[in-house]
């Protein structure tokens, strides 16, 4: 439990040295995938000029390999957590003698290394996610390599030294368990990758990047399973509403829909975010109240029974101390339960309340993607990126993290606060057979508490059977004179009710807050003011971005438009002695009928795309609006 048990570890790579060598690996990597990208993407003969910009991942397109940027997100995420709560940040600078040697730079200094750790950590992992852009053999083959190295590196590390004095001898270990967990994801995945472009080296590459899953969302949408169906509405039962509110916070992927690649990564980060906070609540609390319960001895005993946080049968008198020993130890057990309890609830709320983000995300992108604006925002909203939308774009899943940590703290804050008072005003009180100051107060006040339940019946009671009266089409007040009286003479009461009803409103509202901190699709403002909620800002102007450039239509259309036109077969020689009538009845050729089928079908898809494109509602003229101009002739114009 104590820090200074754990020995000195000299591990054989040392942090300097893996990042003394990994890092020039990893530039070199990028260079050479940048000569890649520009040879294959921009000319086949253009050497001169500057190479291709390496992208580390296409976030606007539904094509990129999902498993790798969620565990390059959770990889850095994870050196961030590190960097922050390490005195060493930046690893490229020689270590200090003695783990538990003092730091030898200036505060300042310190945190000027983490400036530049906050760049270094970035670009030290970009390439493994950098590998998987140009789709090619050779950036599958480096990022193999790289995975493995980082890889066999943290693994090396771990297994020589998993104990670290740091904070508790376990978080070090418990901390690096997304990183080991990320990069085995990368060692596994890029290989598989690999093989499949070895086995599929005759196979050309699409043309057009996910273009199936286009196909798939527009043949989805025009199916018949999104006819209406009958209007009769059926009564569920309770078990029923509650099965579905149940499975509405577990996300069931649809077919024809697929979520964004930025939503995959931000849930991904958040999810690592809870678990990281987790970590670092459960060691930094639970071993300190271990070892003050461990330590607790006789004399700090005596000193809480004079204060009175001990029980005792004869505070004044003490004898010798082993019952009221005993009782310390079991409020410090209890406490330590009620810490652990409260933070797993946390931890499910949140992994909870982020599932449940999911689902929706995919209504308010669907509705957008029909151009239903005022079902998602409070009011009218043109879906064009702008500077603001540009900026939130890039920030949501940073935000989302950001929201998932301090969220996670004040559930923690809360629910630890709720279960204490409960545990020693309720449950501790009924277990030892003492009285505790709830039940007092209860007990002493209940003519109070009595009066304000009977007001709230009697005026219950009164406006259901004395001041409303029936009618054949709705109900109308009657008895206004008594009405009058009443309301007068309860006004008192009511006033005490609502102060209660004040209280109430405090605690659930602080309840609700709390629990839906970490959900961004939601605010927690009123509609009227919901633009000074920077999350929820943040995620009104990433919709924008993401249903402007990502509409699932508009990329069917250009992929229609893109698809290479197929040849029709010329037409047969025309005989010149027939007669002139049977020269214009050429037969019909079934295969020129299915070509003309498809070439028909495939205009009506394009049609059908622009015509339910809500990001060219704003384009069209005003001339498109008038039913007369779809196809119709138009008459003389209106003076």
């Amino acid at each position: 439990l104590f820090p200074d048990a754990i020995p000195e570890c000299h591990p054989t790579i040392s942090p300097q040295m893996y990042h003394t060598i990994m890092a020039p690996i990893s530039l070199a990597v990028i260079l050479a995938l940048s000569f890649l990208v520009k040879r294959r993407r921009l000319h086949l003969s253009c050497w001169n000029g500057i190479p291709g910009l390496l992208s580390p991942g296409n976030f606007l397109e539904q094509d990129g390999h999902r498993a790798v940027a969620a565990a390059v997100f959770a990889l850095l995420f994870s050196e961030l957590c590190r960097l922050l709560l390490d005195p060493h940040p930046l690893p490229l600078l020689p270590p200090p003698p003695s783990p538990s040697a003092p730091p030898s730079a200036s505060p300042a200094a310190r945190e000027f290394w983490k400036v530049l750790a906050l760049l270094y950590f970035p670009a030290l992992y970009s390439p493994l996610l950098a590998c998987a852009g140009p789709r090619h053999r050779l950036g599958y083959a480096a990022g193999t390599l790289l995975a493995w190295g980082h890889c066999g590196a943290h693994i090396w590390h771990r297994a020589q030294c998993p104990l670290a004095p740091k904070i508790h001898r376990l978080y070090s270990l418990l901390s690096h368990v997304p990183v080991l967990l990320s990069l085995s994801l990368l060692s596994l995945w890029y290989p598989a990758l690999l093989l499949r472009s070895l086995r599929n080296r005759d196979s050309p590459e699409p043309r057009i990047s996910g273009k199936s899953y286009y196909r798939k969302y527009l043949k989805a949408l025009l199916s018949k399973r999104g006819q209406k169906g009958s209007s009769v509405k059926i009564e569920e039962s309770l078990s029923s509403r509650i099965r579905s509110y149940l499975l509405s916070y577990v996300y069931i992927p649809e077919e024809g829909f697929r979520i964004p690649l930025k939503l995959v990564v931000s849930v991904t980060v958040a999810i690592i975010a809870v678990y990281q906070v987790a970590v670092l609540l459960l060691v930094a609390v639970v071993p300190a109240l271990r070892i003050v319960r461990a330590g607790m001895s006789k004399d700090v005993v005596v000193l809480l029974v004079q204060f009175g946080v001990v029980p005792s049968q004869s505070p004044a008198v003490p004898g010798d101390m082993e019952q009221e020993l005993r009782t310390a130890r079991h409020f410090l057990w209890a406490l330590e339960v009620c810490y652990i309890f409260s933070l797993v609830l946390c931890c499910l709320l949140t992994c909870a309340m982020l599932l449940r983000s999911l689902g929706m995300h995919r209504s308010n992108l669907r509705a957008l993607y029909q151009g239903a604006v005022l079902d998602v925002f409070s009011k009218a909203h043109i879906l064009r990126p702008s500077r603001e939308s540009l900026v939130c774009w890039m920030a949501f899943s940073s935000f989302q993290a950001a929201f998932a940590c301090l969220g996670l703290l004040i559930q923690q804050v809360i629910f630890f606060l709720c279960s204490v008072a409960f545990t020693f005003l309720v449950v501790i009180p009924l277990q030892i057979g003492t009285s505790s100051p709830l039940f007092g107060i209860i007990r002493n006040m209940w003519p109070f508490w009595l009066t304000l339940v009977v007001a709230v019946l009697v005026q219950h009671l009164l406006a259901h059977f004395q001041f409303l009266e029936q009618h054949s089409l709705q109900k109308e007040i009657t008895n206004r004179r008594a009405l009058y009286i009443v309301t007068f003479l309860l006004f008192p009461t009511n006033v005490l009710v609502g102060v209660m009803a004040a209280v109430w409103r405090v605690v659930i509202s602080g309840l609700y807050n709390a629990v839906h901190f970490c959900r961004l699709d939601i605010s927690l403002l009123h509609r009227g003011v919901e633009t000074f909620d920077p999350g929820y800002r943040t995620y009104c102007h990433y919709l924008k971005v993401e249903v402007s450039q990502c509409h699932p239509l508009l990329k069917a259309f250009c992929f229609l438009l893109l698809q290479p036109g197929r040849p029709e077969p010329p037409a047969p020689p025309r005989d010149t002695q027939l007669e002139e009538g049977l020269q214009l009845m050429h037969p019909k050729h079934p295969a020129a009928g299915r070509a003309r089928s498809r070439r028909i079908r495939a205009r009506w898809w394009v049609a059908y795309t622009l015509l339910h494109n809500p990001s060219l509602t704003a384009s069209r003229k005003t001339a498109l609006a008038d039913p007369a101009a779809n196809g119709a002739q138009l008459g003389i114009p209106r003076p």
